[in-house]
C-alpha cells in the first residue's frame, strides 16, 4: 500500500530533447521545416518574412502591412476571407516584430487542402483595400490616445529611443505616422521587403500537405537573410524623469544594451539575470515587492533580438518610493558582485531555470518554436542543450563575475515617467 506520509524519490533531469525538423528545400531556394507529431489533429504553419520594423523606410509600414494582409484580395473581401476561414475552424495571425514578420496559420489537418487557397489568396492576391486602412488609422489613433497616457507605454518608448537612437528599433508609431501611412506604402513595403526567410511546418500531416505548402511558397520571393542591416552605437548613459501630469504611479526602466546569443557570455548572463529579478522567487521580488511592498512585481529580463540585446529591469510604483525603488535595485546588483549566492538560493534558481526550459518542450507547437528561435539566430542545433549544461557547470563565483562584468551601474540607462 502506497504510504502517503513518505514523500517520492526526488529525480532531477538535466536534458532537453528536441525533436529534431526535416528539412526540405523548395523550388525557390527558401528551407521548408517539418515537424511531425503531436496528439491533437492540427498543424501550424510559419510563413517567415524579412519584413520587421528593421526593413522599413517609413515608421508603421511593417506594423500596417501585417495588419492589412489579410483585409482583402483581388478576389475576396475582408469578410469573405473570414468566413472562409470560420468555416473550417481555422485561424490566420500575421505577427509584425523588429526583425521579421510572420504569417502563422493553425487549422485542423482534415481541412488543410480547402484552407490553403485561402493563404494563397492573401499572399500573391493582396490589395490593401483603401477603406480597411482608413477603419484601421482610426482604430489606431484611438488606440494611440488611451496607450499615450499610460506610464508603462511612455517610459518603454523613451526607454527604447535612448538605447537605441536612430535605429529601426527605436521606432515608435505615433500619430503623425498613423495620419501619413498611405496604401501605396504598404504596397510598396509588401513588393520589396515581404522576402521569405523560412518556412515552419509542425503537427499532424495529412497526404499531399507538404507538397501543396511547397507548391504555395514555390511563388515567393526567396531571401535567406535580412538585406538592411543598421549599425547599433553603444550609447551613452542617459538618466531622466519624465512628468506625467494626474498620475499617482512611476515607471521605472533601467537597462542598458548587452550581449546577443552568440556571445560566449550570453548564457551566463541570462542566469545571473535570472536569479537578480526572472523568476517569483528572485531577488527583486523578494527585497521590493514581499519585504517592503514598493510594487506588485518587478523584473529583470534579457531580451536578444537580431541586430543587438538589452538588459533591462522594469517597475511600476508609487511616486514617493521611486528613489528608494532605484536605490534597492542598485543593492541588489552590488551584493551580486560582491556577495557569493548562497547554495540554496543557487539551486533553487537553476533548478527553476532548467525545469523551466524543459517544460517549454512539451507540446510540438513548443518544440517548433525552440527549432525557429535556433534556426532564426544561427545558433548549434544543440543550444538549448548547451545552455542547460553550461548553468549546471556554473558556481556561485561564476555569477559573480557576470554581474562584474556586465552590471556596471555607470553604464545603465534610467527612465523614469510618472
Amino acid at each position: 500500500m502506497l504510504n502517503r506520509q513518505i514523500a517520492p524519490p526526488f529525480y532531477r533531469s538535466t536534458q532537453i530533447n528536441l525533436l529534431q525538423p526535416d528539412k526540405i528545400i523548395s523550388s525557390s531556394g527558401a528551407p521548408l521545416y517539418v515537424m511531425q507529431g503531436g496528439e491533437q489533429d492540427v498543424i501550424r504553419i510559419e510563413w517567415v518574412f524579412n519584413a520587421g520594423k528593421v526593413a522599413e523606410t517609413k515608421i508603421g509600414q511593417s506594423h500596417f502591412t501585417a495588419q492589412q494582409l489579410d483585409k482583402g484580395t483581388s478576389n475576396l473581401s475582408s469578410l469573405s476571407l473570414a468566413e472562409g476561414f470560420e468555416k473550417y475552424g481555422a485561424h490566420i495571425d500575421v505577427s509584425a516584430g523588429n526583425d521579421y514578420t510572420t504569417l502563422t496559420l493553425y487549422t485542423l489537418s482534415k481541412h488543410l487542402h480547402q484552407v490553403l487557397p485561402l493563404v494563397e489568396e492573401i499572399i500573391h492576391q493582396v490589395i490593401f483595400p483603401e477603406d480597411e486602412l482608413m477603419l484601421a488609422q482610426s482604430i489606431a489613433q484611438q488606440q494611440y490616445q488611451i496607450n499615450k497616457e499610460k506610464t508603462s507605454f511612455l517610459a518603454g518608448k523613451y526607454f527604447r529611443s535612448a538605447l537605441f537612437g536612430n535605429h529601426p528599433y527605436a521606432n515608435e508609431i505615433e500619430d503623425s505616422h498613423i495620419k501619413e501611412i498611405t496604401r501605396e506604402d504598404l504596397l510598396s513595403f509588401y513588393h520589396t521587403a515581404y522576402q521569405l526567410h523560412a518556412v515552419f511546418i509542425c503537427g499532424k500531416m495529412v497526404e499531399d500537405a507538404i507538397k501543396a505548402i511547397e507548391k504555395l511558397t514555390a511563388g515567393l520571393k526567396y531571401q535567406p537573410q535580412n538585406i538592411k542591416v543598421n549599425t547599433i552605437a553603444w550609447p551613452k548613459p542617459k538618466h531622466e524623469h519624465i512628468q506625467k501630469d494626474g498620475s499617482v504611479q512611476t515607471t521605472i526602466r533601467f537597462g542598458k544594451l548587452a550581449i546577443n546569443r552568440n556571445d560566449p557570455d550570453f548564457i551566463s548572463l541570462l542566469f545571473t539575470t535570472h536569479i537578480l529579478g526572472g523568476y517569483f522567487g528572485s531577488r527583486l521580488m523578494k527585497n521590493i515587492r514581499e519585504d517592503k511592498g514598493l510594487t506588485y512585481g518587478i523584473y529583470s529580463v534579457l531580451q536578444p533580438l537580431q541586430q543587438q540585446a538589452i538588459l533591462s529591469i522594469g517597475a511600476d510604483v508609487n511616486q514617493q518610493n521611486k528613489e528608494l525603488t532605484l536605490s534597492e535595485i542598485k543593492k541588489e546588483i552590488n551584493k551580486l558582485k560582491t556577495e557569493l549566492v548562497e547554495k540554496e538560493e543557487f539551486e533553487n534558481a537553476r533548478n527553476y531555470f532548467v525545469g523551466s526550459l524543459q517544460s517549454e518542450v512539451s507540446t510540438i507547437f513548443a518544440n517548433s518554436d525552440k527549432i525557429k528561435t535556433i534556426i532564426l539566430n544561427n545558433l548549434p542545433v544543440d543550444y538549448y542543450q548547451q545552455m542547460i549544461d553550461t548553468i549546471e557547470n556554473m558556481k556561485p563565483e561564476d555569477v559573480a563575475q557576470t554581474a562584474t562584468s556586465y552590471f556596471d551601474l555607470e553604464s545603465f540607462t534610467t527612465i523614469t515617467v510618472g
